[in-house]
């Protein structure tokens, strides 16, 4: 589905409890227009809006509707922050710009008094992060690659929204086009789904780009690694050079994956593993390959 732009009212009028804040009015009130030079787009589509939290309440893990404690990376001017804390106990909202951290404080003043919500001013690959049971945000599309594996490892549900292309190769299957070092370990740590394609016109000011709303799960994967760092080290390694066989890619970024001895890891290889490309094999096929490289290859690590 793809939503139209749809705004609320404009009356600058503080809402009840039964009526969600606007988002242009809150815009207003803030006094603070966005600014695509900074990656500063808000959100102002009523729909996409309510439809966020309402992606996170559908996960098996929420009951009686409660999202329990969400954290917000990128709050801006506090549209989702509203939607989110109809739903939650409790919201964390994380905020960069100092004016726009302020400005929440002001609008929201009743939840911080009721202790249900906290605004941290900061960035938030800097800040320390809350214990929190899901993420909920609308991500600064600059940063979102660095704050999703910020996020992924501590194995709580997200729903976020991204860059269209990047959340595709986040969920792209092997052998297509959008199959990365980005797919992989994204679905190492989460079962990853796009929900929908979001139009520029749900925002102000519009980005060039479409955008997409992303749903992860944790989950344990269906294979094992020697070490954790070293599966990553070597799934960039060799993605780096993905139009090469697996046998080139790894003899060639000993470099990156910290091998001392890649060759051979390629001669106790299958053959026909190292015959073909990063971007046709499986996640478990990886995780085969960083087993055999960390009893062959003489990981620098070790």
């Amino acid at each position: 589905m793809t939503p139209g732009d749809q705004h609320g009212a404009d009356a600058d009028v503080t809402p009840t409890d039964q009526s969600p804040r606007d988002p242009d009015a809150l815009r207003r009130r803030a006094g603070v227009r966005g600014n695509p030079d900074a990656d500063q787009h808000f959100l102002v589509d009523d729909r996409v809006l309510d439809r966020l939290p309402a992606y996170a309440a559908e996960a098996d893990s929420v009951t009686d509707d409660n999202l329990g404690h969400v954290l917000e990376i990128g709050a801006g001017n506090g549209a989702l922050t509203d939607r989110v804390l109809r739903a939650a106990e409790h919201v964390t909202a994380i905020e960069r710009d100092p004016d726009l951290a302020t400005f929440l404080r002001e609008e929201f003043s009743e939840a911080i008094d009721a202790d249900r919500l906290t605004i941290v001013a900061g960035d938030a690959l800097d800040v320390d992060l809350p214990a929190y049971d899901r993420s909920v945000s609308n991500l600064p599309y600059g940063v979102s690659s660095e704050i999703a594996f910020r996020l992924l490892p501590r194995s709580r549900p997200t729903v976020l929204m991204f860059q269209r292309e990047f959340a595709e190769r986040m969920a792209a299957e092997p052998g297509t086009d959008e199959y990365g070092r980005l797919s992989v370990t994204a679905g190492h740590y989460a079962a990853v789904e796009v929900l929908e394609i979001v139009p520029p016109t749900a925002f102000d000011p519009k980005p060039r780009v479409e955008s997409a709303i992303v749903r992860t799960t944790p989950r344990t994967p269906s294979y094992e690694v020697p070490d954790e760092n070293l599966f990553m080290d070597f799934l960039r390694a060799v993605f780096t050079q993905r139009r090469k066989t697996m046998r080139n890619a790894i003899r060639n970024t000993g470099h990156i994956s910290g091998l001392q001895n890649p060759d051979a890891v390629v001669d106790a290889a299958d053959e026909s593993v190292m015959s073909q490309r990063a971007g046709e094999l499986s996640p478990e096929t990886f995780a085969r390959l960083t087993t055999l490289a960390a009893e062959v290859g003489e990981p620098a690590n070790e």
